[in-house]
């Protein structure tokens, strides 16, 4: 697993397009809301600052950027070159996806106390990172499905946009507008219930309990996407 990781670390340096969506991207947007937070603050408070980095990361530096390497790797027959040695399935791709968590995961976290330096630190460090891990775990799902209806990685362009634009418009409405009403509609979006719930991690104010049920429906995402990835998933070519 961790020569096929390292491998694709310096295939992510080598590519462009994947340097751009990884990288300049989320840090461009999360720099964007970072340094006009006062604004922002204004519209939906530190909470949901903190809610759009999170997707904004999670829909471009990983989603979009892990569809893109998923489709290359099929395109160049480089997936079913690895399935021919004795790495396993799961080996594989946790090789080729552990590269651009990572990152995403430093670039998350780095925002995250470039905010806090900004606004005001979160009021519960560990509802954050539930919230984010889960959110991570989420979106790697959906890739590996996404991946599945791709043809090459110029296609992933048009296929992850449904899921990108989507997450991050539940977030703004979600953000800006709470949950007070259509209550069960939000929070079951993808992407309400965790942006409600790392909202409510940051700005505090609501009990501990009461927050780790909005866990439940991003969990449930989290199935539906592993659910989808194993069936949609292809290791060869699609014609």
């Amino acid at each position: 697993m961790l020569p096929i990781a390292h491998s694709e670390l310096i295939q992510i340096f080598r590519n462009r397009l994947v340097l751009v969506t990884s990288l300049v991207m989320p840090v461009a947007v999360g720099t964007f809301f970072i340094s006009r937070h006062e604004v922002f603050t204004e519209i939906g408070g530190a909470g949901y600052i903190a809610a759009m980095v999170m997707f904004t990361v999670a829909a471009f530096g990983l989603y979009a950027t892990a569809v893109t390497t998923l489709a290359s790797r099929r395109q160049n027959l480089f997936l079913k070159r690895l399935r021919s040695t004795k790495a396993s399935d799961s080996s594989i791709l946790f090789g080729l996806m552990l590269p651009v968590t990572v990152i995403s995961v430093v670039l998350l976290a780095v925002m995250m106390v470039a905010l806090a330096s900004a606004t005001e630190n979160p009021d519960n460090i560990g509802l954050l990172v539930a919230g984010m891990l889960a959110t991570i775990v989420m979106m790697i799902g959906l890739a590996l499905a996404t991946a599945g209806l791709t043809n090459s990685p110029e296609h992933a362009q048009v296929t992850t946009l449904p899921v990108s634009l989507g997450v991050l418009a539940v977030a703004t409405w979600v953000g800006i507008s709470g949950t007070e009403d259509l209550t069960w509609l939000k929070r079951l979006l993808p992407g309400g219930s965790a942006t409600e719930l790392v909202s409510n991690a940051w700005v505090g104010g609501v009990p501990v309990s009461d927050s780790l049920v909005l866990l439940a429906p991003t969990l449930g995402w989290m199935v539906i996407a592993i659910a989808l990835a194993t069936r949609m998933f292809r290791w060869e070519p699609r014609r």
